[in-house]
Order: C-alpha cells, then structure tokens, then sequence
C-alpha cells in the first residue's frame, strides 16, 4: 500500500512541478508581450531617446557658445569702429543722417 503512496506523490510532485515550469513560461511570454507592446507604442509617439537628446543638447551648448563669442567680437569690433569714426573700408556709407535741428515740421494752413 505504500507503493501506491508514493506514486500518488509522485505524479502530484511532477505535475506540480510541470504546472510551475508552465506558470514560469507564461510570465516569459506576457514579460515579452508587454515588452514589445510598449516598444512599440514609443515608436508610434516618436519619442527621442536619451543619446539623441544628449547629443542636441551639447550641440545647443556649442552654438550658444559660439554665438556669444561672436557677439563679443562684433562688439570689440562696432566699439573700434565708434573710435575711429570712420565707415569701415569697401562698405558702402550708413543712411543718410536727418539735420541737427530735425525733420522739417509739417505746416498746417
């Protein structure tokens, strides 16, 4: 009679056992599943990844640097330009400036 025990046992023991190896792959394929739903769906909003944004930012960084180096430049140069007086050579002259005592005023009858 304990034979039949223990076989009674043991077909509970491997039939747990496969429900638990069953139970493990279904938690694969649903992980995967989800995986692959989410993947998708960022794809879909067209959402920028870390690296590309990274990337934008350092290139913003370096043109603002860039542009402000060359904002002092220009100044350096509009400021030796104010010191001499004179329009800088081969441009043409500014536009022509109104009288010290202003524009004309308009006469009413």
């Amino acid at each position: 009679m304990t034979q039949t025990q223990n076989r009674f046992f043991d077909e509970i023991a491997r039939l747990m056992n496969d429900a638990a190896g069953v139970a493990s792959g279904v938690r694969r394929e649903f992980d995967t599943l989800v995986r692959t739903q989410f993947e998708r769906l960022l794809r879909e909003l067209d959402l920028v990844q870390r690296e590309e944004f990274e990337a934008v930012k350092e290139m913003a960084r370096l043109a603002r640097e860039e542009n402000e180096a060359l904002q002092a430049r220009v100044a350096a140069l509009e400021a030796k330009l104010g010191a001499t007086g004179a329009p800088p050579a081969g441009l043409p002259p500014g536009p022509p400036q109104p009288p010290p005592d202003g524009p004309p005023s308009p006469t009413t009858p």
